[in-house]
């Protein structure tokens, strides 16, 4: 039977510690794992040792998986006028039922005559959002 085994990082994610933590703890020896390469491996059973508890083997549930996307897009030679009316745009889209996983943050740099749009969200909802910032830019 295989060994399970976690990085530094995957203990530190389950124990909610730094990663730094973790990686002392191994070099004073208060918690045992073997270095491979670079890097450390803990083994499910020294963790369990280490935390005094048994660890509960997580099964990743890949069809519950989410996909977001984050896209700043930067608009020059934008008066304040054109910067309010594609703001107003995306806000009105964002009130839509179908944008419930979107958001979105604009800024203006009336110096420059830059507009900024921030975008965070699912994939559909966030293509739709850019092809509308694109068609208001091309305006």
């Amino acid at each position: 039977m295989a060994q399970e085994l976690y990085s530094v990082e995957q203990v530190a994610n389950r124990l909610g510690l730094h990663v730094r933590t973790i990686r002392n703890y191994v070099r004073d020896g208060r918690l045992k794992a073997v270095r491979i390469g670079k890097q450390y491996r803990i083994s499910r059973e020294d963790l369990e040792k280490f935390t005094g508890a048994p660890t509960a083997v997580v099964d990743v549930d890949r069809s519950a998986r989410h996909v977001e996307a984050s896209s700043i897009v930067h608009i020059d030679a934008v008066d304040r006028a054109t910067a309010d009316r594609i703001t107003t745009h995306i806000l009105g889209a964002l009130n839509q039922p179908e944008a419930v996983n979107l958001k979105a943050e604009t800024i203006y740099d009336e110096d420059r005559a830059v507009l900024k749009v921030i975008v965070l969200g699912n994939l559909p909802a966030t293509a739709d959002l850019l092809r509308l910032i694109n068609l208001m830019a091309d305006q």
